[in-house]
């Protein structure tokens, strides 16, 4: 279905008190929250990004319009970007909202028509002003507005003809109006944070993983174990170390060979355990994957082994196995040993005991 063509508009956001820092430009999978979303729309809209002072995002050759009133929050960012768009139709947008998708507003757009002046999503539980299309016929509404010094969008929405648009009965997901508004949202949208332990055999990566199950699932997070088995025993017998991992907490564990693969999550306690086999192996990435899709997938994911991937590492390293440190040392995050100096590494080294400064440095090392 073709629909009107319309500009993006991006709130860049006001003094980000809660979360302390300016939110549009936090990074999430690699990319800044305002890049992010602009780049949903590169190449098939006009994008303007609103914003309260200058300097800030020119630098992205994103086009920027400036507050003219201050601190009267998102009803001037709005005027802005309505009255400078090229199209008569702007999809708004915050810029703390890193699931907004081109598909949500070519889906709003859809609805467009000469019947209405806005066009706003809604949920079960809110209305969305700020993931919405606005027309240029709100723009006297707004001025009006804010002579009478009336700053709350619903009084927007009050005043003007507007389509409320249900995310209910299509296959959007809520989290795509989600807003991250504190360092402890934003913290978890890096979650399932995933790292590996990794070292020689019989070198203490087991036993160091029950540990740090302990102290992940002591601050609330669930945690799963991917374990490669480079000999291909594949063993899932009471006392092995995959069995050891879910005694000690582990929601999902996976154990993958060269040519086979067990994938075991401890569902609800009134459900009972699930189980995959597999005569084929499973590449690291395949099975990282399969546990982010559970219903509930875990906050943590450990990697035991896979001391060639590029994933961030602790790295065991103990004298009468090898007493040398093997791993790429930009992948690491400290070295547990018995025998290496801290001299001699550039990362942090604790003795195997020091499970609690092993875990606060790896906290600070995934941003949890």
């Amino acid at each position: 279905m073709t629909h009107p063509t319309f500009s993006v508009g991006i709130l860049a956001g006001g003094k980000s008190t809660r979360m302390g820092q300016n939110k549009a430009l936090l990074e999430y999978q690699n990319e800044t929250m305002i890049g992010r979303i602009s780049g949903q729309f590169q190449g098939r809209a006009e994008v303007l990004v609103s914003a309260a002072q200058r300097g800030l995002y020119e630098a992205d050759g994103i086009r920027v319009v400036y507050d003219e009133a201050d601190s009267i929050g998102p009803i001037e960012g709005i005027r802005q970007l309505v009255s400078h768009a090229t199209e008569d139709f702007v999809f708004i947008c915050a810029a703390d909202m890193p699931f907004i998708t081109r598909e949500i507003a070519e889906y709003l757009a859809e609805f467009i028509s000469s019947d209405y002046d806005a066009w706003v999503i809604t949920d079960e539980e809110h209305i969305h002003p700020l993931c919405a299309i606005y027309s240029k016929r709100v723009l006297p509404v707004i001025e009006e507005l804010i002579r009478e010094k009336k700053y709350r969008l619903i009084e927007i929405l009050n005043r003007v003809r507007i389509k409320y648009v249900s995310l209910k009965h299509t296959n959007f997901d809520r989290r795509i109006v989600r807003n991250i508004n504190t360092r402890d949202e934003y913290a978890a949208l890096s979650l399932p944070a995933v790292f590996a332990v990794s070292g020689y055999h019989n070198s203490g990566k087991t036993g160091l993983i029950e540990k740090l199950i302990n102290e992940f699932i002591r601050e609330g997070y669930t945690v799963g174990v991917l374990k490669h088995d480079g000999q291909d025993h594949i063993d899932e017998k009471e006392g092995t170390d995959t069995a050891r991992l879910r005694q000690a907490g582990a929601v999902c564990t996976a154990v993958t060979s060269a040519t086979r693969c067990v994938f075991d999550v401890q569902l609800r306690a009134d459900r009972p355990e699930h189980r995959l086999r597999s005569e084929n192996g499973f590449q690291a990435e395949a099975l990282i994957e399969q546990m982010k899709r559970l219903p509930e997938p875990p906050d943590i994911i450990i990697l035991e082994g896979f001391k060639n991937s590029d994933y961030p590492k602790i790295e065991v390293v103990r004298k009468e196995i090898f007493p040398q440190s093997v791993a790429d040392q930009k992948t690491l995050i400290c070295i547990v040993t018995d025998c290496i100096s801290p001299e001699n590494v550039p990362c942090p080294v604790f003795g195997p005991e020091d499970i609690r400064g092993i875990f606060l440095t790896l906290k600070r090392s995934l941003n949890l």
